[in-house]
């Protein structure tokens, strides 16, 4: 069973790394980063700290562009040229299939942040003389809410096309990170069980500006993790299975 599924993530790995997007996402965001110390300081003594926050985001904004370009046209397009009838006719569920979809996506986007966050430590080290190790919690934190979004975008692609799966990904990217101002301080409270938040994985303040987060947090990242994407998968494979091919 975990063979199919690694075999099949392997073969995302291998095909997305032929596709010209993932080093044009890489080598614009890397230019990008380079382009970051000669932003205007906020104020002697916090250069280093705005130079984290805004690392983070570019980390955060070129994960997503590759998650979404990967995974919101994965199912479509093996559907669109019948390349799915062949895997699934080798006797490869079709919750392996999609499982393994999945997983391949979420090690590519695991390679690009990893990548990105040492080119973002090197230009540290050369503006800054630190190496920035705290970037890496933050790297974590990204690369975990991208697993997230892409078991979502992997689960809508399931049953529709890429257009609708972005735009469906995008809305729960804002809703999840919106719970406050959505539904106002009472209601976040009283909904809080059962809205669907990102918010865990939020951790700009503590990195940029503080001295990390402790292991307890990473450990509830991991639970948070693991629950969201538990449930989009199995969603995903619920419409998936009931899907004619």
């Amino acid at each position: 069973m975990m063979s199919r599924i690694w075999t099949i993530a392997r073969g995302v790995v291998a095909d997305s790394l032929r596709r010209k997007v993932v080093y044009i996402v890489f080598v614009f965001a890397a230019l990008l980063a380079m382009a970051i110390p000669s932003l205007p300081s906020y104020g002697l003594g916090v250069e280093d700290a705005v130079y984290r926050e805004v690392a983070l985001a570019l980390s955060f904004a070129t994960a997503l562009v590759l998650s979404l370009s990967l995974a919101a046209n994965r199912v479509p397009s093996e559907v669109e040229h019948r390349t799915v009838y062949n895997v699934i006719s080798k006797g490869v569920g079709r919750w392996e299939y999609l499982v393994g979809s999945w997983l391949g996506v979420f090690v590519v986007t695991c390679g690009a942040i990893a990548a990105f966050t040492a080119v973002e430590q090197v230009i540290a080290v050369l503006r800054y003389g630190d190496a920035m190790w705290q970037l890496w919690q933050g790297a974590l934190a990204v690369w975990l809410e991208m697993g997230v979004i892409a078991a979502f975008a992997v689960a809508v692609s399931a049953i529709t096309g890429p257009v609708v799966v972005v735009t469906a990904s995008l809305a729960m990217l804002f809703i999840g990170h919106s719970r406050s101002t959505l539904v106002g301080g009472e209601g976040a409270l009283a909904l809080r069980p059962f809205y669907p938040s990102l918010d865990a994985f939020n951790v700009v303040n503590p990195v940029a500006h503080g001295s990390g987060i402790p292991v307890l947090y990473i450990v509830s990242m991991l639970v948070v993790f693991a629950g969201f994407v538990g449930l989009a998968l199995a969603i995903g494979v619920a419409l998936f299975s009931r899907r004619d091919l």
